[in-house]
């Protein structure tokens, strides 16, 4: 039987701003040279945990012993023993892969005489040698989080923790992190992985499901279920379940009447940096009220593509046309047609909610009753009322994507073009985010989405599967499937990338 890694009795934490409790009542053990994941919704306590674990935070009530030692006592022993990956990346944007390396490799007093071989094992697993004179802040979200997790491995640390490592990274990088962390930590290695993808909960040897502040769940996660979506229908369950409705907010929708069969359109769509192909020969068009997903690994030119049918990057080569206008040749009429959501956060993390929701509403040219209406209806809708007084930067992931999302169709907008929208939210957001989309396509809306939840594919009513900025392989759902002779799109998404590579 393995001994205690960490031991935590009673624990609890309240943050000053908060009238609830962040962590209530926690008691839960974790055995060395294991793999534990800490799963749950935004949220639900897991970062608070962690930190309070590694000495990041000082809790109010409760014990702890994090390898025999007090967290908040012997911080700077608990160090010598951590590797730490933050949920927001934590590297310096302005060095190269490389320098971030070496700085972490000096900091933590590894010996000069195995750096080759470290430095040689660690680009081989994260197949960053040909990136490594390049900036962090350069690389695609999947790199960056194999760069965060080959520093956070270096000097092979007793405990491994990392804060939702694989949030916004495709289903085949998110294996790739996983593997690195089996076969790059020491056996003796106790990892502590966060995570709101309940894929990854199969994984780990040792579950621990937190929902508002409280454990829901502990134990092995084949106990909850054998297979991911047996698993996430137990947690939904246990969270008190998900009843699928009317989207609320689709009900009193209303677009402009229109002839117009594809409100989006890209014909040859290129975007060439020097040498190097973002986005080659893209062409497609999507019909009115259709869902149309684009899928691929990161770094494919998902986020590029978007950004040149949204007018925010300048096509190299072809055209895109929103409701037949050229978003070149008169892109402010071409974007009175778009909501848009970002991949990340991109609205003012200074303003409260509520200023953020009045700047958007009156930018998209809503005014008076109309504004007031429409504010009042998505803060309710996506439960921002709590919030309203709180800056945008503080909200948690989820209440961030909500927000961003409330503020791209307060316009009814014919045309959605949503970068990741359920990126880091809980199941049960998922499900509710997903009600609203369906909802506004049946009444008309035309959407583009990335996603790398691969059951949210299915909700697609076309794919087109991205890699090396080229369009591999277009249908629905179950036509890629059948392309790929699997039983579900994850399976379909590695099938056809490790097909397309091996041509």
């Amino acid at each position: 039987m393995n001994e205690s890694a960490i031991e935590i009795k009673n624990l609890t934490y309240k943050f000053n701003s908060s009238d609830s409790y962040a962590l209530e009542d926690i008691c839960v053990e974790i055995r060395k040279s294991t793999i534990s994941g800490i799963v749950g919704p935004d949220s639900a306590g897991k970062t608070t945990l962690l930190r309070c674990i590694t000495g990041l935070l000082t809790p109010q009530k409760g014990n702890i012993r994090t390898f025999n030692l007090n967290p908040t006592k012997q911080q700077e022993e608990i160090n010598k023993i951590l590797g730490y990956m933050p949920q927001k990346f934590g590297l310096y944007e302005d060095l190269s892969v490389e320098e971030n390396l070496n700085l972490y490799f000096q900091l933590k007093e590894i010996p000069e005489s195995n750096k080759n071989e470290i430095f040689e094992k660690l680009y081989h697993f994260t197949n960053l040698e040909q990136f490594k004179k390049r900036a962090a802040g350069k690389l695609s979200g999947g790199m960056k989080q194999k760069l965060g997790l080959a520093c956070a491995l270096l000097g092979k640390p007793d405990l491994l923790v990392l804060d939702e490592p694989s949030v916004g990274v495709d289903p085949i990088s998110r294996k790739e992190l996983m593997k690195m962390v089996k076969e790059l930590s020491s056996c003796d290695t106790t990892t502590i992985w966060s995570t709101t993808y309940m894929d990854e909960a199969q994984s780990f040897d040792f579950c621990i499901v937190l929902n508002k502040g409280k454990i829901i769940y502990k134990g092995k996660p084949f106990n909850l279920g054998k297979n991911t979506k047996e698993f996430e229908n137990k947690i939904i369950k246990i969270m008190g379940g998900y009843k699928e409705k009317e989207s609320f907010l689709a009900k009193d929708f209303t677009l402009k009447k229109t002839d117009i069969e594809c409100p989006v359109r890209a014909i040859g769509l290129e975007k060439k940096y020097g040498d190097f192909y973002a986005v080659k020969n893209n062409t497609f068009c999507i019909k009115k009220g259709e869902i149309f997903g684009l899928l691929g690994p990161n770094g494919a030119g998902k986020s590029t593509s978007f950004k040149m049918m949204c007018g925010l990057t300048t096509p190299s080569a072809g055209s895109a046309k929103i409701m037949n206008i050229d978003i070149v040749k008169n892109p402010s009429k071409a974007r009175s047609y778009i909501g848009y959501m970002a991949q990340k956060f991109s609205l003012y993390g200074s303003l409260d909610v509520l200023g953020n929701l009045n700047f958007f509403a009156s930018i998209y040219g809503l005014e008076g009753k109309e504004k007031e209406t429409e504010i009042k209806k998505v803060a309710e809708v996506f439960e921002l009322e709590p919030f309203l007084k709180q800056d945008a930067k503080e909200l948690s992931l989820g209440f961030k994507q909500r927000l961003a999302l409330a503020c791209a169709i307060m316009h009814k907008p014919p045309v959605l073009f949503l970068d990741e929208p359920t990126s880091g939210v809980d199941p049960i957001a998922r499900k509710e985010f997903w009600s609203h989309i369906k909802g506004l396509a049946k009444k008309g809306v035309t959407t583009m989405v990335t996603t790398h939840f691969m059951d949210e594919a299915e909700y697609c009513d076309r794919i087109s599967l991205f890699f090396k900025g080229e369009a591999i392989a277009t249908g629905t759902p179950d036509e890629l499937q059948k392309k790929a002779h699997t039983k579900n799109m994850e399976e379909a998404f590695s099938v056809l990338i490790e097909r397309s590579q091996t041509k």
